[in-house]
């Protein structure tokens, strides 16, 4: 226990790279005073990355395939959504930059309930995370930089265990945006997060309580208390798609659009399939009562 102990503050005191910082800092586009007109702070992401670094490499063990996927300049990033915490979110930024070439930090889009959390909304403004309103996703990608979209939205990550990997309706508005900015969508499919924590049953009576999307009932929690709402240490992996590009009128009928919906959500669950087929452990799950066939 000592052991982990020293390793995990090792992790979170040691100084991201000199190289690293300075790829961050000059991809985030910040002002004199460190932020960006959307509140980035690039020291405080670099101290948060810090805090999260154990949690990448060692509880999650988050594996990476086909990063070199992604093209520089602007780029939409579109994975799966699940894992009732935005723990899926945190694995594709973190990619992005322990594991591109070069290193780029990620700017997530969030519900717009998010900034009504005390605390936590602040720093995911401050490590580069906005809400997802149109205006934003297209002046970040006039400026070039790498977006990340989860088109399911609270659908995909609110899921019991019962519909695990099952993607679920995609919008369309990331695909007008998309089209907008004639920015490529690069699919990513994002493996292991729902047995992070397996929901059971939705409390929508609570979750309607207190204002928010869904309160998660695990096996473990509430039954263990604080303890049991601690994601299980499953390994992660994530699977980044060839970029995929459009053509076309970013105002036109939805059913125009949905084709291209429904290509990119298609890509997604190739390499969902793709990736479980990959984990024996999973294949042993689906054969248990209620498993995903």
């Amino acid at each position: 226990m000592i052991g982990l102990i020293k390793k995990v503050l090792d992790k979170v005191t040691r100084p991201l790279p000199e190289s690293l910082q300075a790829q961050l800092r000059e991809d985030a586009q910040v002002n004199s005073a460190g932020y960006d007109p959307w509140g980035l702070h690039v020291e405080t992401a670099e101290r948060t990355l810090r805090a999260a670094r154990w949690l990448y490499t060692d509880y999650f063990r988050v594996r990476v395939h086909g990063i070199e996927n992604v093209p520089a300049g602007r780029v939409m990033l579109v994975p799966n959504h699940s894992g009732q915490l935005p723990l899926d979110g945190m694995f594709v930024a973190m990619a992005m930059i322990f594991d591109a070439n070069p290193p780029r930090i990620v700017r997530g889009m969030v519900e717009r309930w998010f900034p009504s959390l005390p605390f936590i909304s602040t720093l995911f403004v401050r490590c580069g995370q906005t809400v997802g309103d149109p205006r934003n996703c297209v002046n970040l990608l006039e400026r070039d930089q790498a977006i990340l979209v989860f088109p399911e939205g609270v659908r995909g990550s609110g899921k019991t265990w019962w519909h695990r990997y099952e993607l679920q309706r995609f919008g369309t508005g990331f695909l007008r945006i998309a089209l907008q900015t004639r920015t490529p969508i690069v699919p990513v499919a994002v493996v292991g997060a729902e047995e992070t924590y397996p929901s059971i049953y939705n409390a929508a009576w609570l979750a309607k309580l207190l204002k928010i999307p869904y309160v998660p009932v695990t096996p473990t929690w509430p039954l263990l208390g604080p303890l049991g709402a601690i994601p299980l240490p499953v390994q992660i992996d994530l699977y980044f798609g060839e970029p995929l590009h459009f053509e076309g009128d970013a105002d036109a009928p939805d059913h125009e659009v949905q084709g291209m919906v429904e290509a990119v959500r298609s890509k997604i669950q190739s390499l969902i399939d793709e990736g479980l087929g990959r984990r024996p452990t999973l294949k042993l799950l689906e054969m248990l009562p209620g498993g995903r066939s």
